[in-house]
């Protein structure tokens, strides 16, 4: 079980917000305008067009070695209920105590995603009743969250060859700091229910973005890009297969001009992949479901990545069921910039917007950036390049150790080295071939020492991992460029010497 929802924010959005056009490499495509410069999905009479409308609400677990609340420790899979303070339990008697490092976490996401920074934030009681939260309520930001009006850019292809770009930018509505759930595990064969609370009481940011997307491309681009960002802040490890990085899509549809359709919610999706799947697949369910004359439910659904689908899980939840309250125990948080600290206050104490502002890394847009223009590249190549983990490092490694072109070193490193990494599904720290490896051997193709074609077997040798260099590898295979004329002509002549029925053969015609 996850965080749930963020009480009534969408509501607002999806009466105000504006979905924007879709690429035409997006999956919901079609060829019918929808007057915005962007095509729209036509249903199967091919009659009516049909506007898809896409917002998403991600928790972003913020690294921290302590939770939001509590002194106790933050570690993926450790036992069952050995990460459990008093406080996290909810005993009688215990108080929040805030932790600085999920709050500086927090205003530097806000910032990287331009948002404004609230000097005054509170904190509320969102109550709802499960077995994995202790309280019945979870501390959250309903009121006045940390972080508003931001925006998102990102890009994403075109066509499949990925050679042409397209950026768009979603709007953030709010980042707010919340507790996480426990976790409850079913176990079928006994007929019980196990809670875990190692989680309960986490640090988490929810990004709420607005309806500003029209597909699932767009959508698992967006999710894609802001984990990046997150990464690279080190606010968040923002590892979807621990939990750390988990998306709730909002979707709807309806006839352009039209107001909004009623929006379903599907939950606690925690891949990229499965977001583009799951969204394309809850709009097309949606449009089938309107023009065969039915209504759809304002519900919460799960995607089921097994069979494809999503699948009910329960009405949603509106603003009134959640019985928001101040957290009685919080006073308000108070943030400081340059301007407005006071002399005499204690530095370290206090959360300071322009020092944190000051100390923000490159973005990945940045990072693009300077890779196309300080090596040459193609700008989809430095997507490539930032998409998998440790890529760039490793491509900037190779480049420094070799004399190849940069140009000639990424079709190398994204053509041949990835597919072997994918086809293996190692991640790049993981390849048995190391930056220096592949250098010495593409030094080998530059100096005309190998074949493009020789290179190639030789790295097949080098995947291996039987601890041979290139150049022995090159030896042993005998697969030098010879460079001396008189020996290419002996080689021949006794290639012509060997094979006299099949010389004459060819004089005679």
């Amino acid at each position: 079980v996850g965080a749930r929802g963020c009480g009534g924010v969408w509501r607002r959005a999806w009466q105000h917000g504006a979905g924007g056009p879709c690429p035409s490499s997006c999956g919901q495509r079609a060829a019918t305008s929808n007057g915005r410069g962007g095509a729209v999905p036509v249903g199967k009479s091919g009659l009516a067009p049909w506007v898809p409308v896409v917002g998403l609400e991600i928790h972003a677990q913020i690294s921290s070695n302590s939770k939001l609340f509590s002194g106790s420790q933050v570690q993926f899979a450790a036992p069952p209920n050995s990460l459990v303070s008093f406080f996290d339990a909810s005993l009688p008697g215990t108080l929040p105590v805030l932790n600085r490092r999920c709050v500086e976490a927090a205003v530097m996401t806000g910032l990287a995603l331009n948002c404004s920074i609230n000097k005054k934030s509170l904190f509320d009681r969102k109550h709802y009743f499960y077995a994995d939260l202790p309280a019945g309520y979870q501390i959250t930001q309903q009121r006045v969250p940390i972080a508003v009006n931001g925006s998102l850019s990102y890009s994403l292809c075109t066509d499949n060859k990925m050679s042409q770009m397209v950026t768009k930018t979603v709007r953030i509505k709010q980042i707010q700091l919340e507790q996480d759930s426990g976790k409850s595990l079913h176990d079928d064969t006994r007929s019980q229910t196990l809670v875990d609370l190692n989680r309960a009481g986490v640090g988490l940011m929810e990004v709420v973005m607005e309806p500003d997307m029209c597909c699932g491309e767009e959508a698992a681009a967006a999710v894609r890009e802001l984990q990046l960002i997150l990464q690279t802040l080190g606010s968040s490890q923002a590892v979807m297969a621990e939990g750390q990085l988990r998306v709730d899509a909002n979707v709807s549809v309806h006839h352009p001009g039209e107001p909004y359709g009623v929006r379903t919610e599907v939950k606690n999706i925690n891949s990229i992949r499965f977001l583009a799947k799951a969204v394309d697949y809850e709009i097309q369910r949606q449009i089938e479901e309107l023009e065969n004359g039915g209504t759809i439910l304002n519900e919460t659904r799960a995607f089921d990545s097994k069979l494809g689908c999503t699948v009910p899980m329960r009405d949603k939840e509106g603003k009134q069921d959640y019985r928001f309250m101040p957290e009685p125990n919080l006073p308000p948080l108070i943030l400081y910039d340059a301007k407005s600290l006071p002399a005499n206050m204690n530095h370290q104490q206090v959360v300071n917007i322009d020092w944190i502002h000051e100390r923000l890394p490159d973005l990945p847009s940045v990072k693009r950036a300077k890779l196309v223009d300080q090596y040459g590249i193609l700008p989809e190549h430095s997507f490539t390049l930032l998409n998998e983990d440790g890529l760039t490092e490793f491509f900037e490694n190779v480049v420094k150790q070799t004399q190849m072109k940069p140009k000639k070193v990424i079709g190398w490193i994204l053509n041949i080295l990835l597919s072997y990494l994918k086809q293996h599904s190692l991640t790049v720290k993981e390849s048995p071939v190391s930056s220096v490896l592949m250098a010495d051997l593409l030094n080998l193709v530059e100096k005309k020492e190998i074949s493009s074609t020789a290179a190639k077997q030789v790295l097949a040798e080098l995947w291996k991992g039987e601890g041979k260099t290139p150049l022995e590898i090159v030896k042993e295979k005998k697969l030098e460029l010879i460079q001396d004329q008189k020996e290419l002509e002996q080689i021949c002549q006794a290639v012509i010497d060997g094979q006299e029925n099949e010389v004459i053969m060819m004089v005679l015609g």
